[in-house]
C-alpha cells in the first residue's frame, strides 16, 4: 500500500470527499479542477509533441512548430533533443502552460500507423533515449512532460480495442522506451492509452499502471487518461489512474461518489489518486508559471536558429551516387518541382498539428539559398471573418439561393481567423479569395450540419469548378452553415461542428507532368519535392498502403528520365513506396521539418549544413513489413504476431533486404572506424566499448556511430543484433577521435516471461560497431562470466 506524501496528507485532511473527487477529473479540455479555498489552482495542459498549441483548436495563439518526432529521432542527437525540449519549455511558459502532453514514445510496428510520425523510432533504445533528453530539457524549464501513450497504442484503426501481444514483446519492445525514459528523466506525468492490452483497457489495468509502473519501476508521477480514455469508475481508481481527462467527468464525479458510498472504492483509494494530482499542482506552483494566465508566443532570432538547426539535422541523405550534393555554385539553372514545394508541410495531422508562428516552404528556402528565382507576392489582408448567430438570421439563410441584397442582422459574436480549417463553430465564414494562378479552380468544403459555399454570390457548393478565375483578382467567398441538427445528435466531446474549405487550380494531371518534364529538360539540376502531408498521416486513421498520392510516382519516373541530375526529396513522417528508386541517383528524406523546413532543406542541399541524420525507421520494400495490413485478423483484436521482431529485427532474422536499413544515412564527409576495445563486464553488467573514428575527407562533418549487441548463445530466440548505444561526434578533416560508449545490463538482457524477470545469460556476446544496422565496420566480443537476473528500471 502506498505511503502518502506528508505535505499532501496535510492538504487531504482539509478536503471534503466531494472536493477530493472533484480533483480527479478535468475542468474542460485543458485544465484541472481548482479548489480555491484550499489554495489548489487550476493547472493548464497543452497538446504536443512538436509544438505547444495552447488551449484553442480554433483561432489559437500561434506557436513554433519543431520537426516531427521521426525527424528529431533521425538526428540521433541527445543534445539537440534536450535543446528542443528547453525551447518547448519556454513556449509553454509563454502560453501559461504547466503540462505539455508530450513526448509520444509508442513503437512504429507498421509503416502505415497514422501517428507514426509522432514517435522517435522503431527501436526502443533510440526511442527512449531521445525521449529522456526531450523530457529533461522540457522539465528544466519547470514544465511537466507527459510521456504517452502507455502502452501499445501503435495504430489508429479501432484503437480502443487492440491488441494482443506476448510478454516478451510487451517488455522488450513496447514498454522498453517508457522504461528507459523514466529511468533517465523522471517525467512528472504519464498518459495512459486508449487501447486494451491482452483484453483489458490500460486505464483500468492494475498490472500495467500499478504493478509494473509504480511498484516495479518506482514511478512517482501522475497518471492521466487520454482524452475520453476512461471506461470505468472503481476499476480505474483501484488500478492507479489518477486523473480523468477531459472534463466534465463521465466516469468520476457523481459516479465515483456512488461507488464510494457502495464501498467499491475506499477513502484511501481516493486519497492515493488525489495525492498524485496534488503533486502535479505542487510542480506547477514551483514553476512560477501564472495560473489562468494569458497565452503568448515566442519569436526570436535565437529560437528561429534552433528551429532551423533542428530542421536541417532531421534530414537524412539516403543516396548521393553521383555526388550531385551539395549543389555546386556552377549550377546556373535549377527547376524546383513537386507537390510539396510550394507549401510548408510542417507536421502530421491530428492533435500534433498547430498554427505556426511562420513557415518557410521548400520553394522559399531554395529561392533564398539559390538567389536566382524572383519572388512574386499578392496584395490584400490575409484572413477571414466568422459571424455567429443563436438562430437563423434570415428565413433563407441556408438556402441555395439566398437574397444577398438583404442585410443580415448583427451577429451575436464574430471573430477574424487566419485559417480555413475551423473547429467548433456555427455561422458565416466570409473572405476575399485571391487566386495566385489564372484558370479554373476546384473548391472543396467539408462541414458538419447543413451549408453552402458561394463565390461572388454564385453557388459552388456542388464542388463544381469556379471557371476562369484570374490571378491577383479578389473574389467574395462566403460559406453559410447551420450546425443545430448536428449538435442535437450528440458527440463524444462538446462540439458545435467543423468547417474546412480549400481550393486548387484545376489541371490535367498528364499535361502537368509533361510541363514539369519540359522544365526539367531545360534545367541543369532538378529539385523534386514529393511526399505526404497532414491529411495522409494523422491521428484518427491509418494509411491503407505505402503508396505516394496520385500521379507522384509517374512524375518522379518521368522527371528522372528527362534529367538524371535530379535531387528527389521525400517529405513524410513514415516510410513510403519508391518504385523508381533504382533510377534515382540522389535521394533525401526530409520528414516534417516544422517552421524552418524550407531553410533547413536548403542548408543541406547547398552545403551550408553537412547532413548527419540516420534513419530511425527501416524503409521497407512495398508490403515486406512484418505487421502487414491496416486491419486486424479478428474483429476488435490486433495480434502482434511478429513478437519481438519489429523493424530491423524482423528484416535481419528473415534475411530480407529493406529499401534502406535502420540507421542508414550518408554525409558529405567520409569516415573510417578502427581500434575496437571493450572492458570486462562488471558483476552488475556494466562495460565500455571504445573505438576510433577518423574523418578521411576534406569536409568537416558529424558521424553517428552505432553500437549493436548480439547474443548468439541465448536460450531463447533473440534478434540477430540490437542497438544498445550510439554517439554523435563532430570531426574536422583528417581528425581522429576516440569514442567511448558506456553500456549496462540493458545491453545484455532479454525478458524471461516464465520467471518474470530480466536475465543476462553467461557466455560470449558480440559487439558490432558501424554506420548503420547493416554497415558494420568493427566486430568484437565480450564475455559474461556468470548469469544474473534483475527487475526494476
Amino acid at each position: 500500500m502506498a505511503t502518502l506524501n506528508a505535505e499532501h496528507e496535510a492538504v487531504l485532511t482539509k478536503l471534503t470527499v466531494p472536493q477530493k473527487i472533484k480533483l480527479l477529473s478535468g475542468l474542460g479540455w485543458w485544465h484541472t479542477e481548482p479548489i480555491p479555498e484550499a489554495d489548489i489552482p487550476s493547472v493548464r495542459f497543452s497538446d504536443g509533441p512538436n509544438g505547444v498549441r495552447g488551449t484553442r483548436f480554433f483561432n489559437g495563439v500561434p506557436a513554433s512548430c519543431f520537426p516531427a518526432s521521426t525527424g528529431l529521432g533521425s538526428s540521433f542527437d541527445v543534445d539537440l533533443a534536450r535543446r528542443v525540449g528547453e525551447a518547448l519549455g519556454d513556449e509553454c511558459r509563454a502560453k501559461g502552460t504547466h503540462v505539455l502532453l508530450a513526448p509520444t514514445i509508442n513503437t512504429q510496428r507498421s509503416p502505415l500507423g497514422g501517428r507514426g510520425f509522432e514517435s522517435f523510432s522503431e527501436d526502443p533504445h533510440l526511442n527512449g533515449t531521445i525521449a529522456a533528453a526531450y523530457v529533461n530539457g522540457l522539465q528544466s524549464k519547470g514544465v511537466s512532460a507527459t510521456i504517452k501513450h502507455y502502452v501499445a497504442n501503435d495504430q489508429e484503426f479501432e484503437r480502443p480495442f487492440l491488441g494482443d501481444l506476448s510478454e516478451r514483446a510487451l517488455r522488450e519492445i513496447y514498454l522498453k522506451p517508457f522504461q528507459i525514459a523514466i529511468k533517465n528523466s523522471n517525467p512528472w506525468a504519464l498518459m495512459s492509452a486508449y487501447n486494451r492490452v491482452n483484453g483489458l483497457h490500460v486505464s483500468e489495468n492494475k498490472r500495467l499502471l500499478d504493478d509494473i509502473l509504480r511498484k516495479e519501476w518506482g514511478y512517482k508521477g501522475l497518471i492521466m487518461s487520454d482524452w475520453i480514455g476512461v471506461y470505468s469508475t472503481s476499476e480505474s481508481i483501484k488500478a492507479g489512474l489518477d486523473l480523468e481527462m477531459p472534463g466534465p467527468s463521465v466516469m468520476r464525479g457523481r459516479a465515483l461518489e456512488r461507488a464510494f458510498i457502495a464501498k467499491k472504492v475506499t477513502l484511501h483509494d481516493i486519497d492515493e489518486r488525489v495525492s498524485k494530482v496534488l503533486g502535479l499542482v505542487q510542480r506547477a506552483k514551483a514553476s512560477g508559471i501564472p495560473f489562468d494566465g494569458p497565452e503568448g508566443y515566442i519569436d526570436t532570432p535565437e529560437l528561429r536558429q534552433t528551429l532551423r538547426t533542428a530542421a536541417a539535422d532531421s534530414i537524412v541523405l539516403l543516396k548521393n551516387d553521383k555526388e550531385l550534393l551539395p549543389l555546386s555554385k556552377e549550377v546556373k539553372k535549377i527547376a524546383v518541382i513537386g507537390p510539396n514545394v510550394k507549401y510548408a508541410m510542417t507536421s502530421g495531422g491530428g492533435s500534433a498539428r498547430l498554427l505556426s508562428t511562420y513557415t518557410v516552404s521548400p520553394l522559399q528556402g531554395i529561392r533564398e539559398a539559390a538567389k536566382s528565382i524572383k519572388l512574386k507576392s499578392s496584395n490584400g489582408q490575409p484572413g477571414a471573418l466568422l459571424e455567429f448567430w443563436n438562430e437563423a438570421p434570415t428565413p433563407d439563410f441556408t438556402s441555395t439561393s439566398p437574397s444577398f441584397s438583404s442585410l443580415l442582422p448583427s451577429s451575436a459574436w464574430s471573430t477574424p481567423t487566419l485559417g480555413s480549417n475551423c473547429v467548433l463553430l456555427d455561422g458565416v465564414y466570409s473572405a476575399k479569395f485571391i487566386p495566385d494562378e489564372d484558370g479554373d479552380w476546384e473548391l472543396g468544403l467539408n462541414i458538419t450540419g447543413r451549408g453552402n459555399l458561394f463565390i461572388d454570390q454564385k453557388l459552388v457548393i456542388d464542388l463544381s469548378t469556379a471557371l476562369g478565375l484570374k490571378a491577383g483578382q479578389e473574389y467574395d467567398l462566403e460559406i453559410r452553415i447551420c450546425n443545430a441538427d448536428f449538435a442535437a445528435q450528440g458527440t463524444p466531446f462538446p462540439c458545435w461542428g467543423v468547417i474546412r474549405a480549400g481550393g486548387i487550380r484545376v489541371v490535367d494531371g498528364e499535361s502537368a507532368v509533361q510541363a514539369a518534364v519540359s522544365l526539367a529538360k531545360d534545367s541543369d539540376v532538378v529539385i523534386l519535392v514529393i511526399g505526404l502531408n497532414h491529411d495522409w498521416e494523422s491521428e484518427g486513421h491509418d494509411r491503407a498502403d505505402m503508396e505516394l498520392p496520385g500521379l507522384t510516382n509517374q512524375l518522379v519516373s518521368d522527371i528522372l528520365r528527362a534529367n538524371p541530375n535530379t535531387v528527389v526529396v521525400n517529405q513524410s513522417g513514415t516510410p513510403v513506396a519508391m518504385p523508381w528508386i533504382e533510377e534515382a541517383a540522389t535521394l533525401v528524406q526530409a520528414f516534417y521539418g516544422g517552421n524552418e523546413l524550407g531553410n533547413g532543406l536548403a542548408d543541406v542541399l547547398f552545403g551550408q549544413v553537412n547532413p548527419s541524420g540516420k534513419l530511425p525507421l527501416t524503409l521497407p520494400r512495398q508490403s515486406s513489413f512484418p505487421s502487414f495490413g491496416d486491419k486486424g485478423q479478428e474483429l476488435g483484436k490486433i495480434y502482434y504476431n511478429e513478437g519481438i521482431f519489429v523493424g530491423y529485427r524482423s528484416y535481419e532474422i528473415r534475411k530480407l533486404a529493406p529499401l534502406f536499413s535502420f540507421g542508414h544515412g550518408l554525409s558529405y564527409s567520409k569516415f573510417e572506424y578502427s581500434d575496437l576495445e571493450t572492458t570486462a563486464i562488471s558483476p552488475e553488467g556494466e562495460f565500455t566499448v571504445s573505438f576510433k573514428v577518423t574523418n578521411v575527407s576534406n569536409t568537416e562533418g558529424r558521424e553517428v556511430a552505432q553500437v549493436y549487441i548480439s547474443d548468439p548463445q541465448s536460450s531463447l530466440p533473440r534478434a540477430l543484433k540490437e542497438l544498445k548505444g550510439f554517439a554523435k561526434t563532430h570531426l574536422n578533416p583528417g581528425e581522429t577521435k576516440t569514442i567511448k560508449v558506456a553500456l549496462d545490463r540493458e545491453a545484455l538482457s532479454f525478458y524471461d516471461d516464465q520467471h518474470m524477470h530480466w536475465i543476462a545469460e553467461r557466455g560470449t556476446f558480440g559487439i558490432h560497431v558501424g554506420a548503420s544496422s547493416v554497415d558494420i565496420r568493427l566486430k568484437g566480443e565480450v564475455e559474461l562470466a556468470k548469469t544474473f537476473t534483475w527487475t526494476g528500471l
